[in-house]
């Protein structure tokens, strides 16, 4: 969130992010890592340097950077195919289906610029 609010013109260090956020640097970069390996984040050369988004916070989904962090998303590991030899037969089955088809709807739907307060919306 805290590369929304400084889009498009400003980037933030790995240190800057870990304070804002609360989390170690280390953290930070395995994070911009894998958020940088999916486009979605870019890495800035310089004594100006650091993270900033690759598009504009509007344009970036909870779901991308979900994926991008965490891989495909859903509530119950039995959902992968293969994963449950009853799947067809589980009666808990049609729920996690359910839970897993509203959460995309939300997470596709909320932009990282809808959960970062100040924002710019360029």
């Amino acid at each position: 969130m805290q590369l929304a609010t400084v889009y498009p013109q400003g980037s933030l260090t790995k240190y800057q992010i870990a304070e804002a956020e609360a989390i170690s640097p280390g953290y930070v970069q395995q994070l911009t890592m894998a958020l940088r390996l999916a486009g979605l984040v870019v890495s800035v050369r310089g004594r100006e340097g650091g993270f900033k988004l690759a598009r504009a916070p509007q344009d970036i989904t909870v779901a991308d950077v979900l994926r991008a962090v965490e891989g495909d998303i859903m509530p119950a590991p039995c959902r992968v195919p293969g994963h449950c030899n009853r799947a067809d037969t589980c009666p808990t089955r049609p729920i996690w289906d359910r839970a897993a088809a509203l959460l995309e709807e939300l997470f596709t739907s909320t932009t990282i610029a809808d959960l970062a307060p100040g924002s710019c919306s360029a």
